[in-house]
């Protein structure tokens, strides 16, 4: 734990090594509601992480289909289009996300409070999404049942496919005000708000949550059920407490469990890093669909490379100079979307780019042979151009034949404080 909120670690505490289970893969696809996941993958939804240029990152960084064979759209075309509306796109309609290896994308979770207050301007930092997104959900926090109804009502109008529920994050600051994993511990008042909540939109209406506060009060099953009965259409566990964080490892039986006590779809979250981390979990637990967080920034291609696997029975590995086109076009973007937003009102901006292009690097560089010695130089950047001057330099070098993976930098990273779900 550190200062207001958990540490999101970049690694595993003894990451289990899991071979391909046989003849099991990833579903295909699965249905919230009337809302057609395809594949049956999801991006987790991270706080300061999952903001619309990192979704659509993942989205287009994740396209593959069997059908055409042909390479992947390169992502500058994405970078290039700026659309000037929330809802609009320029991106070819012909490109759907049934082509995507991500099925369905997450914002980041947002207060119900602060968005049933807020301005309008600044209800777009939180809520622009762009056509390619679809589907998409978005994830809300609180503790007063009216005042979530009130968001979920604003999140339907914006045009969200899903609304969902926050009932995993450990923060204290969230914990703190009896949002988050702090509600696991009152189930009645959960009650209430699901049935608030459901009176009040008519979009597909999920929750994601954890086991319980801690391995005395473990409500997962009950509170699947729950949500079940009072018209869920879906439900995502996060296997670990509220106590555990982000460490030790995620008890996947009690994805099992939940799956086993409920017949709407369950989604399975926790320590997924490779594709047959996946195939694993679906194997283990029965789950309808994954969810990735951490490993979607660290590996992009994860969704892509699950949906290879699914589709083809083996998936890629990226490249040196994949690794470099990619984070590069990340970084484009980026800069893109805060020049299109520069004349925005302070709280309608993207944001500063700096910090989220060293925050990315620090994720997207963990193995890379002479990765430490590109983190030290971005991390005296001043600006994200410089930033970026500094991953072009590093890629268009080979590495040396003396290069070996050097993370020992990482612990003083700009992201240790990061606070996701």
């Amino acid at each position: 734990m550190a200062g207001k909120g958990f540490t999101v670690k970049k690694d595993w505490d003894n990451p289990r090594e899991h071979a391909m289970p046989a003849g099991v893969r990833v579903p295909a696809e699965m249905r919230i509601g009337p809302v057609l996941v395809a594949p049956a993958t999801v991006l987790a939804p991270m706080a300061g992480v999952t903001d619309t240029v990192f979704r659509r990152f993942i989205r287009h960084a994740s396209l593959f289909s069997n059908e055409t064979g042909v390479k992947d759209r390169e992502l500058s075309q994405v970078s290039e289009a700026r659309p000037g509306e929330p809802g609009s796109s320029e991106i070819e309609a012909e490109v759907s996300n049934a082509q995507s290896g991500c099925g369905l994308l997450m914002t980041e979770f947002t207060s119900a409070d602060g968005l049933s207050r807020m301005r309008e301007s600044k209800r777009r930092r939180y809520l622009t999404f762009y056509d390619d997104e679809h589907p998409i959900g978005a994830q809300l926090f609180g503790s007063n049942a009216e005042t979530l109804a009130e968001a979920a009502r604003i999140v339907q109008d914006t045009g969200f496919d899903t609304v969902d529920l926050n009932l995993g994050c450990p923060a204290k600051r969230v914990v703190g005000c009896n949002g988050g994993s702090g509600l696991l511990r009152d189930l009645p008042k959960i009650g209430e708000i699901f049935k608030t909540i459901r009176r009040a939109v008519t979009i597909p209406f999920t929750v994601k949550f954890r086991m319980g506060w801690n391995d005395v009060q473990i409500v997962c099953v009950e509170l699947a059920r729950m949500a079940e009965a009072e018209g869920l259409n879906a439900v995502a566990l996060h296997a670990r407490t509220r106590e555990q964080g982000y460490s030790g490892q995620a008890r996947w039986e009690w994805i099992a469990a939940v799956k086993q006590a409920v017949g709407i779809p369950v989604v399975g979250n926790g320590d997924i890093r490779t594709p047959e981390d996946a195939a694993a979990m679906v194997a283990q637990t029965g789950c309808d669909a994954v969810m990735i967080g951490r490993a979607a920034a660290a590996n992009p291609w994860i969704f892509r490379q699950i949906a290879q696997y699914t589709t083809t029975g083996s998936y890629d590995q990226p490249t040196f100079a994949d690794r470099h086109h990619m984070i590069r076009a990340y970084f484009e973007m980026l800069l893109a979307e805060a020049e299109a937003t520069k004349d925005l009102p302070r709280d309608a901006r993207l944001g500063e780019t700096a910090g989220k292009m060293k925050q990315f690097a620090t994720w997207f560089t963990h193995g890379v042979p002479g990765g430490g010695r590109l983190r030290r130089a971005i991390y005296q950047a001043k600006t994200g151009e410089d930033v970026l001057e500094q991953v072009n330099a590093f890629f268009t070098t080979p590495p040396l034949v003396t290069d070996v993976p050097d993370d020992s930098d990482l612990a003083a990273s700009p992201e240790t404080a990061l606070v996701c779900d």
